[in-house]
């Protein structure tokens, strides 16, 4: 038998018997939802607010309006780290009272 075919043979039953890769492309890894964030949006229009802390990308805020269409709200927005400083607090109060 000739060496170059039992190569490709040998090759060809380890990628059969290779279990699959779990893993995602990098390219799907490391984009980021939020590529830009919205300024001003009144807080009337926003039916829930979700957090997304990823490695490779900074924090990001999605809201999903009660029109049901979802935009990317900048973290540093004045009422919105506000929201989350009482969040932080209330969170705290109800440790130290259980």
């Amino acid at each position: 038998m000739d060496v170059k075919l039992l190569a490709v043979v040998a090759a060809l039953t380890v990628l059969m018997y290779a279990p699959p890769s779990q893993a995602k492309p990098i390219s799907l890894v490391e984009r980021c939802y939020c590529r830009s964030t919205v300024n001003n949006l009144p807080r009337g229009y926003i039916r829930e607010l979700r957090f997304i802390h990823t490695p490779n990308c900074p924090f990001q805020v999605i809201a999903k309006l009660k029109t049901n269409k979802e935009v990317c709200v900048n973290p540093e927005v004045r009422w919105l780290q506000q929201y989350l400083k009482n969040a932080i607090n209330k969170m705290k109060k109800s440790k130290h009272g259980i």
